[in-house]
């Protein structure tokens, strides 16, 4: 049997950035407070001309979006294990001791780990919100920065599309919009470093 796998190059989506992250929620009320108590995040107005309860929070240059979902009551309500393997958001922080002695003191349960590389450590804490979702915090801001090659993955430019099997990309990428935007934040900290 000879199969035929037909490949069609294409370029990346335009993107920029992130936007927001959409979460399925049993309270959405509950779980605006946890986004405005424990990480900062601001209730912003959302489009009256949804039919569905929800909610829209924003900080830190990205949105959490809240979807109340009433099937999700029925789910599990057993705590899982807080495993940082699992899927995450993950925050950069200023101050990783502080973020555990508030957890401690709200009496969340959380669990630690630390990345270590040629001698740079990168302590990290992760945790769950009210409807199990895992949240990190980190120090990632420890892990420098590496010098970007001719053939960076910052910016795909074209790849290919496997037709017959499932979507497959397999991109090559070329520098470009993030790189510039690491050149102009390294030259900034190297200014304010200076003074």
């Amino acid at each position: 049997m000879n199969m035929e796998i037909e490949e069609v190059s294409y370029q990346a989506l335009p993107l920029l950035s992130l936007n927001h992250v959409s979460l399925l929620v049993k309270d959405v009320w509950n779980s605006v407070r946890f986004y405005e108590d424990v990480l900062g995040f601001c209730l912003i107005k959302r489009p009256s001309s949804f039919n569905f309860h929800g909610a829209w929070l924003y900080n830190y240059g990205i949105g959490i979006h809240l979807l109340e979902n009433k099937a999700m009551e029925n789910l599990d309500v057993e705590p899982r294990p807080i495993n940082p393997k699992d899927n995450h958001i993950s925050f950069q922080c200023t101050d990783v001791n502080l973020v555990k002695k508030r957890l401690d003191e709200m009496e969340m349960r959380y669990v630690t780990a630390v990345v270590e590389e040629e001698g740079i450590k990168v302590d990290q804490v992760f945790f769950h919100d009210p409807d199990g979702y895992m949240i990190e915090m980190c120090n990632c801001d420890n892990i420098p920065i590496v010098a970007i090659s001719s053939s960076c993955a910052l910016k795909p430019k074209f790849g290919t599309y496997n037709k017959k099997m499932m979507p497959i990309a397999t991109p090559n990428y070329s520098c470009g919009f993030m790189e510039t935007l690491m050149m102009e934040k390294l030259s900034m900290d190297m200014l304010n470093f200076s003074f």
